[in-house]
């Protein structure tokens, strides 16, 4: 059935609710996708991202809500009648049929012309760089040049929209970094939209234009990487995109250009207002990139604390330390280094500072 394509959205989530039983997968989420846009469902296991890809492609039914892709809506249309592919995080390559044939297998399924499906075969290995690789079986293939044959395969019907099922996590860590560019510009190079899933949170941000992060079914922030990283909306997101420091406070000031928050061992100044009162219990999150340390005391009263190295870890760009405060929380800050020589940088069991600007802390009510 055909439907307004209203507000330019390509790909269109309506209320999609999934019950197993009495278990809800899947509660009321909604979205958008535009035309050609690479999408991220980003959560951890049990959250719900994969039934929801699975009800894209027509392997699950909605329990209410629909789907609607490019103005037709979805309901009732088997798997093999979408304009849906789906690539799985196995690959579920044929090891019996060549690169080629691999690629060859739904076109032929298709009933497609000899010429045509040659030609159509030809252009996606063309595309995935694995032309001379055309007479090999999968088990001569690295993991990364098996991935590539899986792409081909799934974008050799020409779907409108693209489904990703963990793509890249049957490859180990390196080769998973390399291959995370290579195949945005595959997929942009092809103009298809896609919707991945992914608990890699790097995976995402590096992939996606935008991300969804979602928990017991639903969504809890929705926006560009970036947006989420810095600006969390919950505690929840705060603690799964990246490091964090998170720290219980009160409003002790809620100023038209700052807010002061007292917590433990810090009295914070955030330098925006918030939605609040005085008294209001809140959450002060600080990334500990945004920290920096100094063997003296800063000046003022906001935005810094004492601690004692407890432990280090060095991870080539930068180390991460941890500090024991005087509640005994724990803060990690990172620093750079940025020379090869370490000299001159703080040890176990020496005492330091920890401070960090006012435009550094999100302010977190729920």
């Amino acid at each position: 059935m055909s439907v307004p394509n209203e507000a330019g959205a390509f790909l269109r989530i309506e209320a999609v609710t999934k019950d197993f039983g009495d278990f809800r997968a899947v509660n009321e989420v909604s979205l958008d996708v535009a035309r050609g846009e690479i999408f991220a469902l980003l959560g951890s296991s049990g959250c719900g991202k994969s039934t929801l890809l699975r009800m894209l492609a027509g392997f699950e039914l909605p329990s209410s809500g629909r789907v609607v892709l490019d103005g037709n809506d979805l309901a009732g249309l088997p798997p093999y009648k979408r304009p849906v592919n789906m690539m799985f995080q196995s690959y579920a390559l044929f090891p019996h049929l060549t690169v080629w044939d691999n690629i060859a297998f739904g076109l032929r399924r298709d009933k497609l012309p000899k010429a045509e499906i040659a030609a159509r075969v030809d252009e996606m290995l063309r595309l995935v760089q694995l032309t001379t690789f055309a007479k090999r079986k999968p088990h001569q293939l690295s993991g990364g040049q098996q991935q590539r044959v899986a792409l081909a395969r799934s974008l050799a019907k020409r779907p409108k929209l693209l489904l990703l099922d963990e793509p890249l996590g049957a490859l180990d860590k390196k080769l998973r970094e390399a291959t995370q560019i290579e195949l945005v510009n595959i997929i942009r190079q092809v103009g298809v939209t896609c919707v991945m899933v992914t608990h890699d949170q790097e995976e995402a941000m590096t992939m996606a234009s935008r991300i969804a992060v979602m928990s017991e079914g639903r969504f809890l922030q929705v926006g560009a990487p970036a947006d989420v990283y810095e600006t969390p909306a919950t505690r929840f997101v705060a603690d799964f995109i990246g490091n964090v420091n998170l720290m219980e406070g009160s409003v002790v000031a809620d100023e038209a250009d700052h807010v002061d928050i007292q917590c433990a061992d810090v009295l914070h100044r955030v330098g925006h207002g918030i939605t609040g009162y005085e008294g209001q219990t809140v959450t002060v999150a600080v990334r500990p990139e945004k920290i920096h340390l100094s063997p003296s005391e800063p000046e003022g009263t906001h935005n810094k604390v004492r601690g004692t190295v407890e432990a280090s870890s060095y991870f080539g760009l930068y180390t991460v330390y941890h500090l024991r405060l005087a509640s005994g929380g724990v803060l990690k800050v990172n620093v750079e280094n940025e020379t090869r020589h370490r000299d001159g940088l703080p040890e176990q069991g020496d005492a330091v500072w920890a401070h960090w600007l006012p435009t550094s802390q999100v302010v977190l009510t729920q």
